[in-house]
């Protein structure tokens, strides 16, 4: 979930903290979530999912790394 969440985010050109105040998050957690260091809850998921505008399953999709450029 965390490639396909911050994949996606970044596709909307936001920011962590702007995804946190959308999804009624800290932006500690959301970094955290998208480190991998711990794992978001359903209802958090459906919370991301819904500031990104995605359904929930589109996050749990296997997403391939992002490029370093």
């Amino acid at each position: 979930m965390a490639l396909s969440l911050r994949r996606k985010r970044h596709n909307l050109q936001m920011t962590q903290e702007e995804l946190a105040e959308r999804a009624g998050l800290s932006a500690r957690y959301v970094g955290a979530i998208e480190r991998g260091d711990v794992s978001a809850s359903v209802t958090v998921l459906g919370q991301i999912a819904e500031a990104l505008g995605v359904e929930p399953g589109d996050l749990l999709k296997k997403a391939s790394p992002l490029s370093k450029s």
